[in-house]
């Protein structure tokens, strides 16, 4: 029988929300890769605005870990919800999720740790039926390691292990899409490199 296009990983931009996964100040210091996901991740929020994307974006413990990082624009999120979870799955996420006015097909799910907070929020979702599209390139932990293991374990469970250009590509389906010319601008400068070749 003929999966559906969303089953094999396509994106519509209607059914789909960004979640921004506890891109915090404090963790920019202890981070690999840190100021290369933030370049990627800006190009990737960029193009979501401009497509219309829902955003959503948690923070860890803000009192204690600080807010979003400043070179990151959510000014357009329709939330930016403060957690002690280390899933993004909480109730006030849930609740948007649920008010969404089409519908949620997939999640395109970004930030830190990958595998902490990412992966226990990929699985949360996954279990509820969504589809996931973790960006790789937009995705850290303090170690290489657990950074790589987590995205095979993510993939292993049924996630789509992708990059900040590809989901762009995706969302946008067409070059006689009306926005192609605002997101190909975003996109003239390479994504940054993450140490992800040949080891993932």
């Amino acid at each position: 029988m003929a999966r559906s296009k969303i089953e094999l990983g396509a994106l519509n931009v209607d059914t789909t929300v960004f979640f921004l996964c506890d891109i915090q100040e404090k963790f920019r210091p202890v981070m690999r890769h840190f100021s290369e996901i933030i370049e990627n991740s800006k190009k990737l929020l960029a193009g979501g605005k401009v497509l219309g994307v829902l955003l959503i974006a948690t923070e860890q413990y803000p009192k204690g870990l600080g807010n979003t990082v400043t070179e990151l624009d959510i000014q357009h999120a329709a939330a930016v919800v403060p957690k002690t979870k280390f899933s993004m799955v909480v109730p006030e996420v849930e609740k948007l999720l649920l008010s969404s006015q089409h519908g949620v097909d997939a999640v395109v799910l970004f930030g830190i740790e990958t595998h902490v907070c990412v992966e226990q929020t990929a699985i949360d979702l996954l279990s509820r039926g969504v589809k996931v599209h973790v960006v790789a390139d937009c995705c850290s932990s303090r170690s290489q390691e657990d950074r790589t293991l987590a995205l095979q374990r993510l993939q292993q469970v049924g996630c789509f292990i992708t990059t900040s250009e590809s989901v762009l590509f995706k969302l946008l389906g067409d070059k006689e899409h009306p926005k192609f010319k605002e997101v190909a601008n975003l996109v003239k400068t390479t994504s940054q490199p993450t140490g992800l070749t040949g080891k993932f």
